[in-house]
């Protein structure tokens, strides 16, 4: 929520945010609105009446941008009458100047009244639409509130004397802003399209993926996905290589390669088979996980709020052992019965088994790193996601075993075991409590319970690298680490200098900055209640029909954006690419903007019916309904996925996907805006 056209105090302390929390959520109706038509032979006024409560205000017509929310009446449905003039406020408007918004501002107190006048062309007349309208206490601000209406009649003859239409007030609730374009903007009536309304709905959900298909496709990320997977593995393996569980293995097992045969080149070839099955072994689990859920399930993963509160449980376990809380061990008969056959047998069997043993004696250290890794590419929805992050992670554990065996004389020169080894797990288990947070964000923006906003996330996290940073200075200390070393390592420092320089960098995210660096990981900026920056693109619409009506009735051709709420480069491209001056001019001014959350699990009214590849299935959830879109229309899956389209859905351009090219996506958006000129 903004806070120029929200909130009247700044924060008073650092308890403010719960504070502005708990308050606005509360449920406020300080104002009642009633609305009547006058009908005067071919003239008429529609008279907006409210009744405010006492202390609160509601602002008038003419407010300038970036100050409180200005009544105005918009109409979705204008047939049989034509508008003259604008909406014009009643007697009794305040004028002052507010020191918070920074501008002059009119108001009511206690009542207000503005009219809409008409003109009737004859016959049947019928006018839908809202009033929309802020009100504002001294300590708390409504959000944009529209009161809805609807009128029917009948004007047989523009001579009739003055006919008066009286109807109850309707329920308020929220609808897209669809302002009232001027005339000269407007490609096809309003009434028209409300008139077809069936047909044309089945021509917005009408499948065009040969169509999408003939124009290619822009930026997409699927092998450097898979790559970036690979490389987050093999780094999570080095990383593995430095733990005490790992690191002292690797001088024994060498020597026991060289020592059991005479023949050195034997001795290398049965090592290098000991890294290979390091590497089988790994290889083996992430293809398991694969088979275990498969690339549909693993895609759901990523937006269920059960399986992101388990991973947020799991890396918040995984992240308090390797702080020293406990160790995670797996039963020691395993390891002994692993040992017991390695050792009774010959050949490569044996050297198989010795591996299988590393595996399970190192789970203390390796288990959360695989965990979090496992964790991280399977919610991707990636097919090969867990095998190739596997496959890079055991080539890293196994590097080293081959290497030593290959050049001997390199382990004298390998640093030696010692304490260094347990500030890299306490390290990780900074990092792995960090990142729980993000799984615990995803749940909680897919289900609406606002729990953990931006401001929220980035606090925690702030401190959590503060105190990182603190731990590698030595000034607080964990009960396993080695009370005698007191001085800060050269290494260490630096790591501290970026741990504590990464906190200091997201302060600003607090008001409203978009620490471009997080915002892959922390809620949209949109979550955050105190916001002073206004530089973010936001869509004019989260529903798929009622955008696609405001682009026709604008004339514009539309985005749209298929997004999720736990869609990671759905965020970076939100701030590497539409934080971009050009961009950000083409998408507020040129399209559309339609951004439909497929992990949006808003129950629909009732579940709708749909026959998918040969079975029936329902859709519950708004996110159901717009991932189904996606497939049956463009016969994709995968977010982000941008595409441009026509007032009846077809497409202008290809499809574009993860990629932060901000010129190669400027010309994505004006090849649509060139074809639809055309």
């Amino acid at each position: 929520m903004n806070m120029k056209n929200n909130v009247k105090k700044t924060v008073l302390s650092a308890l403010a945010v719960l504070v502005a929390q708990i308050t606005f959520a509360q449920m406020f109706n300080p104002v009642t609105v009633e609305h009547e038509l006058s009908v005067n032979g071919s003239e008429g006024a529609i008279v907006f009446a409210a009744e405010i409560e006492d202390g609160w205000h509601l602002y008038s017509t003419d407010i300038a941008a970036g100050g409180p929310t200005a009544a105005s009446v918009t109409f979705e449905v204008l047939e049989g009458a034509e508008l003259v003039g604008s909406l014009t406020p009643g007697a009794g408007v305040i004028v002052k100047n507010d020191p918070v918004f920074g501008m002059t501002v009119g108001y009511f107190e206690e009542e207000a009244t503005f009219t809409q006048k008409v003109k009737f062309t004859g016959g049947a007349y019928r006018l839908q639409g809202y009033f929309e309208y802020g009100a504002c206490n001294d300590e708390n601000c409504m959000p944009p509130t529209q009161y809805e209406f609807s009128i029917n009649g009948v004007v047989a003859d523009v001579k009739k004397s003055v006919e008066q239409v009286a109807v109850a007030e309707t329920p308020a609730k929220p609808v897209p802003v669809i302002e009232t374009p001027a005339t000269e903007d407007v490609e096809t009536p309003l009434s028209e399209t409300v008139a077809e309304d069936e047909d044309y709905t089945a021509r917005l959900w009408s499948p065009v993926v040969g169509e999408l298909a003939a124009f290619g496709q822009g930026g997409t990320a699927a092998s450097r996905s898979l790559w970036i997977t690979f490389v987050l593995g093999f780094g999570g393996g080095l990383l593995a290589l430095l733990t005490p569980c790992v690191w002292p293995i690797i001088p024994m097992t060498v020597s026991f390669f060289l020592k059991r045969s005479k023949n050195r080149g034997k001795a290398v070839g049965e090592a290098a088979f000991y890294g290979i099955s390091i590497v089988v072994i790994y290889l083996v689990l992430g293809l398991a996980v694969t088979a275990l859920f498969g690339a549909s399930a693993l895609n759901a993963l990523s937006t269920n709020a059960v399986f992101n509160l388990f991973f947020c449980a799991l890396l918040l376990l995984f992240g308090a052992s390797f702080l020293g809380g406990f160790e995670l061990t797996l039963p020691s008969s395993w390891t002994n019965k692993v040992d017991e056959k390695a050792g009774t047998t010959t050949g490569l069997l044996s050297i198989f088994l010795m591996a299988f043993t590393l595996t399970l004696v190192s789970f203390s250290c390796t288990g959360p790193i695989i965990g979090f890794l496992l964790v991280e590419v399977s919610v991707t929805g990636s097919l090969f996601g867990p095998a190739v992050g596997m496959l890079g992670f055991a080539l890293a554990l196994a590097l080293p075993f081959t290497l030593f065996a290959l050049f001997p004389a390199l382990l004298k020169q390998a640093p030696r075991s010692g304490g260094w080894m347990n500030t890299i797990k306490v390290v990780l288990g900074f990092v792995e409590i960090a990142f729980a947070l993000k799984f615990f964000s995803v749940a909680d923006l897919a289900y609406g319970w606002r729990l953990l906003d931006r401001e929220v996330f980035l606090s925690i996290w702030i401190v959590l690298f503060a105190l990182l940073g603190l731990y590698l200075l030595k000034i607080i200390r964990f009960p396993h680490d080695d009370a005698g070393e007191r001085n800060t390592s050269v290494p260490e420092f630096f790591l501290a200098l970026f741990s504590l320089a990464f906190a200091v960098y997201m302060i600003p995210g607090l008001w409203g900055a978009p620490c471009k660096a997080v915002s892959a990981f922390a809620p949209p900026v949109w979550t955050q209640d105190f916001n002073l920056s206004d530089n973010e693109v936001h869509p004019a619409s989260d529903n798929y029909e009622q955008g696609m009506l405001m682009a026709r009735t604008l004339g514009k051709p539309a985005l749209l954006d298929f997004t999720g709420y736990g869609c990671v480069n759905c965020r970076n491209m939100e701030s590497a690419v539409w934080s971009d001056e050009r961009v950000a001019d083409i998408l507020r001014n040129d399209y559309v903007l339609i951004s439909l959350f497929v992990d949006d699990k808003t129950p629909l009214p009732a579940p709708i019916e749909v026959e998918e590849q040969g079975t029936v299935r329902k859709l519950r959830t708004v996110g159901d309904k717009w991932s189904y879109l996606q497939r049956h229309k463009f016969g994709a899956n995968a977010q982000p996925f941008y595409v441009p389209v026509d007032s009846d859905g077809k497409p202008l351009a290809g499809s574009y996907s993860f990629d932060t090219d901000v010129d190669a996506y400027i010309k994505f958006l004006e090849q649509g805006l060139e074809n639809h000129k055309k």
